[in-house]
């Protein structure tokens, strides 16, 4: 009882004293422009109910450019007895507009000292989260939004929140990191390229770097698969699943995946409809001509209709079932309004009429320069030491995944020695019924250890100089306990133990 009691106490005074530093805040001289408009204690409990933390939550706004914007923020600090001496900075998804507090809770439980941003935009002011053709998006009719967006965001809330951490603990956080996917993987791109000395590590999951390319990408899928060119998902299902059959033992076991699509030569033509089965348009066990033409665009991707030169890679064998988003709303919901609002300024624009010769230029001059990240010299960043990983997945449904690979073959050509692999390293998620989605596991395949192990990779790399040989992955949707090593490009993971293949110990990266 009275160890209960001494407890009791200790924990009253230790929340007192986190309300006064935290409400002191208040008065705090920021760095210009920076404007503290709350800071109150609270506690966090996670998903899982294991763990509760008494944290300091400030919310607040970085002005930028010569037009009343700013980027709103939230900082979380954790308790001085959980701090682990780090700052952690989240970033966006999609268009963006919000904070993701959801990223910022995980990091959170791990310690660190947390914000995140609404990129300089609020969604409330641009569709609400629901963008389509013909819709006004103010923020990609504002040059300075649009630029902060991808590029400067994270930069402008980076110091100002850091210095407040400073204030708060009375020290510099002794390391800083960036972890971000999707949008907030083209944010992490922009980190290393344009703003190099911001961080010592950045994660980049399923980065959309390429932003205007990966748009025209949403639509040349969504126009070549309209009316009969239509796959529905029964037979975007059964094509995976033959896909599988054809596969699936390339790497020595049949488990249900694929770990390295590039190494499967399935013949799709022998899923072509016999000539009395094409005339048959519900038939979903074959594919018919215009559906066979459909899926081969999206194989191929994006290309100059005159030269044939690529302009984004396309989709690989095993990843039809996740195909639907490309097919029905990627290129209405993003390649629509950017391309009537940023690029042609024509909210009347027939997107169905773009031509993928001529219009591709245009595209690159009115956006790439605020949106893009595609920049393959970045000394800056290495030489400053930052460590940079990179995770994409090959069933990803927004992002072609060989993408970052080609990123990655540039980068080595541009370094000096041919090797990057002292700063950065990307890392492959496998297809299949293990296949990696977007962000974490694909929908359509449950088993997929959804949960990779990032953050203690790069704090291992940035901290003790110890390159991930390999990340684990863990925690599939489907409560089984399989784990998987991520290797890193262009290794990639064999099962040495037979007997043991849900477990990542069994596997070698080779």
């Amino acid at each position: 009882m009275k160890f209960s009691l001494y407890a009791l106490i200790a924990a009253c005074w230790a929340h007192d004293a986190l309300a006064s530093s935290c409400s002191d805040l208040l008065n705090y001289k920021a760095l210009p422009g920076t404007d503290i408009e709350s800071a109150y204690t609270a506690r966090y409990v996670s998903s899982d109910g294991h763990t509760s933390i008494l944290y300091c939550q400030v919310s607040g706004s970085v002005a930028y450019g010569e037009h009343g914007n700013s980027v709103g923020f939230e900082l979380w600090l954790p308790s001085p007895e959980f701090y682990n001496n780090r700052f952690m900075v989240v970033g966006n998804g999609g268009f963006a507009g919000t904070i993701d507090t959801d990223s910022m809770g995980k990091q959170l439980e791990q310690g660190f000292a947390v914000t995140g941003g609404d990129s300089g935009h609020k969604e409330a002011k641009n569709g609400n989260g629901t963008t389509t053709s013909g819709q006004y998006v103010p923020f990609l009719n504002d040059v300075e939004q649009t630029k902060a967006w991808i590029h400067e965001s994270i930069a402008i809330m980076t110091d100002p929140t850091r210095d407040i951490i400073s204030s708060f603990y009375g020290s510099s956080p002794k390391y800083s990191y960036f972890s971000g996917c999707s949008t907030g993987g083209a944010q992490g791109f922009a980190l290393a390229q344009y703003h190099a000395q911001l961080f010592d590590g950045i994660y980049a999951g399923s980065p959309g770097n390429w932003y205007t390319h990966l748009m025209l990408s949403f639509l040349w899928n969504g126009i070549h698969t309209m009316k009969d060119a239509f796959l529905d998902q029964a037979t975007l299902n059964a094509t995976t699943d033959k896909v599988l059959d054809a596969c699936d033992e390339i790497d020595g076991v049949k488990d249900g995946l694929i770990e390295n699509p590039l190494n499967c030569h399935f013949d799709i033509e022998t899923l072509a409809c016999s000539a009395t089965a094409n005339l048959d348009g519900n038939n979903r066990t074959c594919l018919s001509s215009k559906r066979m033409q459909s899926l081969k665009a999206i194989y191929y991707g994006p290309r100059n209709p005159r030269t044939g030169t690529p302009i984004y890679p396309g989709f690989k064998f095993g990843s039809e079932r996740e195909l639907m988003l490309q097919e029905t709303s990627l290129y209405v919901q993003y390649a629509a309004p950017l391309l009537q609002n940023l690029v042609f300024n024509n909210l009347s624009y027939d997107i169905e009429s773009f031509d993928f010769d001529g219009d591709v230029a245009k595209v690159n001059k009115a956006a790439s320069h605020l949106i893009d990240s595609v920049g393959y010299d970045l000394g800056a960043f290495r030489s400053h030491g930052g460590k940079m990983i990179v995770s994409q997945g090959w069933a990803d449904p927004f992002n072609a995944p060989t993408w970052p690979i080609k990123y990655l073959q540039q980068l080595e050509k541009a370094s000096s020695n041919g090797s990057v692999a002292d700063f950065f390293g990307l890392y492959m998620i496998p297809v299949g019924h293990l296949g990696g989605g977007h962000c974490g596991a694909a929908e359509s395949y449950p088993s997929v250890p959804a949960t990779y192990h990032t953050n203690e990779a790069l704090l291992a790399w940035v901290e003790n100089g110890t390159f991930p040989s390999w990340i684990q992955s863990s925690n599939a949707p489907d409560g089984s306990s399989r784990t998987r090593k991520l290797c890193p490009w262009p290794k990639t993971a064999k099962l040495q133990d037979q007997e043991r293949s849900d477990i990542s110990e069994s596997y070698e990266c080779v």
